[in-house]
């Protein structure tokens, strides 16, 4: 399974040059699955020229796996989606313009991979816009209505806190949003954007039987500095319990 997250395309920071280069990346790979959870846009990194949804979606339609290629939505591809901007937030450019590239945005949705394996897809977990109106855009009821009992589930979901909030039926998830804390002093991560500070900033972690992989991503929110917090993608291999 390839990862790859947070990509806030932007130039010169996040070129589409370089998304291009890591697709090919990804490709040489040959992952069975690939999962893109969100924060496709960014607009705050300053100085900057924004880059709409459309070449990136371009771009990332080269990607292929014989389990599918998805994606979810983070917070900034509603924030800044001049499309949802415009319609105060009732609807994004982002999702139609991935699909409309081939790849399916699972937004509060299940589908079946394989068997009893199932991926679901959770929106963004944070307030859209609107400091007065908080309107987070996850439904976990909606998410999971469809997975049947007993299935063995991969969650997409692109903040990681609604690993610790929710006893979620999933057995693994998958997040960004934090960027490893974008600035990391010595396991310190001070700007990590998590109600849980700096404790679901990276890496592989359990809860109980649950396991949560959070990618630091590719690119930047606010400067665009990061220091012993690596760009990153992320290629996991997934077992069954007990297996190799």
């Amino acid at each position: 399974m390839a990862v790859l997250t947070d990509l806030h395309i932007c130039d010169p920071w996040s070129p589409l040059s370089a998304l291009d280069h890591l697709v090919d990346q990804i490709l040489v790979e040959a992952p069975d699955l690939i999962l893109l959870p969100g924060d496709f846009l960014a607009r705050n990194v300053i100085p900057s020229r924004f880059v709409p949804i459309e070449p990136i979606a371009e771009v990332l339609s080269r990607l292929q796996a014989p389990l599918g290629v998805y994606a979810s939505l983070g917070n900034h591809d509603w924030r800044d989606c001049p499309i949802a901007r415009a319609n105060d937030y009732r609807f994004n450019g982002v999702q139609p313009a991935l699909e409309a590239a081939g790849i399916p945005v699972l937004s509060n949705r299940g589908v079946s991979l394989t068997g009893s394996t199932w991926l679901v897809g959770l929106d963004s977990q944070q307030g859209i816009g609107r400091a007065k109106d908080p309107d987070p855009r996850h439904d976990l009821g909606s998410a999971f209505a469809d997975v049947p009992d007993g299935a063995s589930v991969i969650l997409m979901a692109h903040e990681p806190d609604i690993f610790l909030d929710h006893d979620c039926p999933a057995a693994l998830q998958v997040s960004g949003h934090t960027h490893a804390g974008q600035i990391n002093l010595f396991g310190w991560r001070p700007a990590t954007p998590s109600r849980y500070g700096g404790r679901l900033a990276h890496g592989l972690h359990a809860e109980g039987d649950r396991r949560l992989i959070v990618s630091a991503g590719l690119g930047y929110s606010g400067p665009p500095v990061r220091f012993m917090a690596p760009p990153e993608w992320v290629m996991a291999r997934v077992a069954a319990a007990g297996g190799v």
